[in-house]
């Protein structure tokens, strides 16, 4: 049996006390076979010594005692429970990125796939932000070179809501943009950069017109497909990175900076599994 410890879940936002390990706990969450059924997640390891929190959660304004009730839950595991819940809901916008332990991918029948460490891919100095910015006014903003050429790129915000959209923006100028413009910020964000238009998911029409706007409209950054449960709808292997030849993988940002969770060697074992 593990010690108890703090796990985040993704997308649903709670964290949850456990004693299970991110194994176990994915197993006793999932909703069955993947040919049946779809509840894909991503499981966080927090900061922990077992009796409390290893970091400190953000401010939320006094409207419940985050602290409090993860010591609370840490106690009713080490007391006998198999889980308690620590914060039922918005878990991720409460949680500060640097309390991260691991990070793991997990499919609908509960098989993990645990991500590599972490890349810091770059640290925001300079946080003057405004609507009206270009991509390169973004890219020179955050001390990046323009990119010699912009094709959009298509987007899977997962956290803290879950959307689609064609942006012409790297993801280091997203990350950027998406926890600095007015009126539309993130606190955090957790996202990933996808390899086919789901087009199941939205229709090609949807995709022609954003790729239309962001190519005329020169202060338009990005553009959204459809709102929806997007992770259950598109598989992990249209993920940028999942078959490595392409950077990409998991990316968690706030206004300081964003890190990338790269993706493994796939394991045939957890590849062939649906869900």
């Amino acid at each position: 049996m593990n010690d108890a410890q703090l796990i985040l879940t993704i997308p649903h936002g709670n964290v949850t006390a456990t004693n299970l390990g991110v194994d176990g706990l994915a197993k006793r969450r999932s909703p069955g076979s993947g040919k049946h059924f779809r509840g894909r997640s991503i499981l966080i390891e927090l900061a922990c010594d077992g009796e409390q929190p290893g970091f400190s959660y953000l401010n939320e304004g006094g409207w419940r005692d985050a602290q409090g009730d993860s010591v609370a839950a840490l106690a009713g595991v080490k007391a006998g429970s198999r889980t308690k819940t620590a914060l039922s809901s918005a878990a991720f916008c409460a949680v500060p990125i640097s309390a991260y332990q691991s990070c793991s991918l997990v499919k609908t029948g509960g098989e993990v796939l645990p991500l590599a460490a972490p890349e810091q891919l770059i640290s925001y100095t300079n946080h003057g932000c405004n609507e009206r910015m270009t991509a390169e006014q973004v890219a020179q903003t955050i001390g990046r070179p323009t990119p010699a050429t912009r094709t959009p790129r298509l987007y899977m915000v997962i956290a803290p809501i879950q959307f689609l959209m064609l942006s012409n923006l790297t993801p280091e100028e997203y990350g950027w943009y998406a926890t600095h413009r007015p009126g539309k910020i993130f606190r955090q964000v957790m996202f990933t950069e996808l390899g086919h238009e789901e087009q199941h998911v939205a229709a090609q029409s949807r995709y022609n017109e954003a790729k239309q706007e962001l190519t005329e409209k020169v202060t338009k950054k990005t553009k959204s497909i459809a709102f929806e449960d997007c992770m259950n709808q598109i598989p992990f292997e249209h993920w940028v990175g999942y078959h490595q030849k392409a950077a990409g993988g998991l990316y968690v940002g706030d206004r300081n900076g964003l890190s990338l969770y790269p993706f493994p060697t796939i394991p045939h074992t957890w590849d062939k599994v649906e869900g």
